[in-house]
């Protein structure tokens, strides 16, 4: 065994589905926090309203974009050759450069942005919905596979 093998953080493939769920639930929760904020200060109505517009984009993002990736990357973790694959292997290897790229706009739209921040509010509703929904599906799977 090589050095950098001796470094790799190999984890059982439970593990990883555990990791996956935890980040997406976590990213997914940060950004509702994030956009809460942004709507305390407004009127109840107009929070609904806002809020609304994020729920229904985190039902749909979450059923047409992430459910499949998250369904995806269940698969794909299950058919890793590695009994005890890298614990980053979680996502794909080429989804890391779209991470940071999202991350950055993330930053970038929080402090710089023209776009108020109610309207940023129903996006990261959207988004953080989209990815906390579709994290249940790790979790049931880790459910299931620790369950037999």
């Amino acid at each position: 065994m090589n050095f950098l093998q001796k470094l790799k953080p190999g984890a059982p493939k439970p593990w990883l589905h555990l990791t996956a769920g935890l980040m997406w639930s976590g990213v997914g929760i940060f950004l509702n926090t994030l956009a809460a904020e942004w709507l305390h200060p407004l009127s109840v109505k107009q929070a609904i309203l806002f809020a609304s517009g994020g729920v229904l984009l985190a039902a749909a993002i979450a059923k047409f974009g992430f459910s499949k990736l998250s369904n995806e990357n269940i698969h794909r973790i299950e058919t890793l050759e590695a009994e005890k694959p890298c614990l980053f292997a979680f996502q794909k290897w080429s989804s890391y450069p779209l991470i940071a790229f999202m991350i950055g706009l993330g930053i970038f739209l929080r402090k710089y942005s023209p776009i108020p921040k109610p309207y940023l509010a129903t996006m990261y509703i959207g988004i953080g919905g989209g990815l906390f929904l579709p994290s249940l599906l790790y979790y049931r799977h880790v459910w299931r596979e620790w369950s037999k």
